[in-house]
């Protein structure tokens, strides 16, 4: 044995059970985004098929000893049915209730990302997901602020706005879920397809919807150009109400401002050196919120109420 393959070992010995977690939480994600129109095709069946034999190796282990025959047996007919959904998903939730690795959110947004993965398992995305998934976004509103809840409710509220989802909000949706889902565990989804979408849409630095301002003891920080005031005016009105002002994007930034004279290349989208900072600590657990003018301006108002 090398110290190479030695080095591996040892640090398997504290990944694995964080991984074996992960790859529950994920499950239930896809079990929920297959079922979350309340119509399960083959393709999904089939994508659903492919993450047991992607564990196999692991059935004589818990909790992949009982979860994964349960899915075969459930799935041998090629219907899944809400029942046997259910007792899936209940299968999942008892091992992560006496088991769990993960603190809660860390959980759901797992869970999230496993439920874009079975929104799009069948390589398609319908109105009725969509709709869908904005119920669960709803649902489960404790993960506002944290990435991607914020991003995919700001790309979900955009789509649905006009009720109907089109070929290119299909599109971007595709190229948004991609970043989340592992295609190694994938059978179904097109990942030529979504590399040919990324090289012509970007998504990045997404403003957040109806988000909560708050400027006491908080630092703001704004990019482009405002409607309303200069930069130093927005600093004065930001200190005024108790907030701090930089003028550039730290680890301890709580809001970044989009100017509303900038020039969004697609709704709720904006660019530059500054989101792209953002970004990178959003990524990494950082609570900062990116948002638009138009609410920076209405949370000013209420404060002074």
């Amino acid at each position: 044995m090398t110290i190479a393959n030695y080095e591996e070992m040892e640090y398997a010995r504290y990944t694995f059970k964080s991984e074996l977690d992960k790859a529950i939480n994920v499950l239930e994600g896809i079990i929920t985004g297959i079922a979350i129109d309340e119509k399960v095709n083959l393709y999904e069946i089939v994508e659903l098929s492919n993450w047991c034999d992607q564990y196999k190796e692991m059935i004589y282990r818990k909790p992949f000893d009982e979860i994964i025959p349960l899915i075969q047996t459930s799935i041998e007919d090629n219907i899944l049915t809400e029942s046997e959904i259910q007792d899936i998903l209940w299968a999942c939730d008892n091992f992560k209730g006496t088991s769990k690795y993960y603190n809660i959110i860390t959980a759901d947004i797992q869970q999230l990302h496993g439920i874009m993965h079975g929104i799009l398992a069948d390589n398609e995305i319908t109105t009725d997901e969509i709709e869908g998934l904005r119920d669960w976004s709803f649902e489960n509103h404790h993960l506002k602020g944290l990435y991607p809840y914020d991003e995919l409710f700001s790309i979900i509220s955009s789509v649905l706005s006009d009720g109907i989802i089109d070929e290119k909000e299909k599109e971007i949706l595709k190229v948004f879920f991609s970043d989340f889902i592992d295609f190694n565990n994938s059978v179904n989804i097109d990942a030529d397809e979504i590399i040919k979408l990324k090289e012509t849409i970007k998504i990045e630095g997404l403003c957040s919807v109806d988000p909560d301002i708050y400027f006491k003891n908080n630092l703001f920080c704004f990019t482009g150009i405002s409607s309303r005031f200069k930069r130093a005016d927005i600093q004065n009105i930001v200190e005024s109400l108790e907030g701090k002002f930089k003028d550039s994007v730290i680890k301890d930034t709580k809001y970044l401002v989009i100017g509303n004279n900038g020039n969004p290349c697609w709704a709720f989208s904006c660019y530059g050196r500054k989101v792209e900072q953002a970004m990178d600590l959003r990524k990494k657990g950082k609570s900062i919120l990116i948002i638009h003018e138009n609410d920076f301006w209405h949370a000013v108002e209420n404060d002074k109420l």
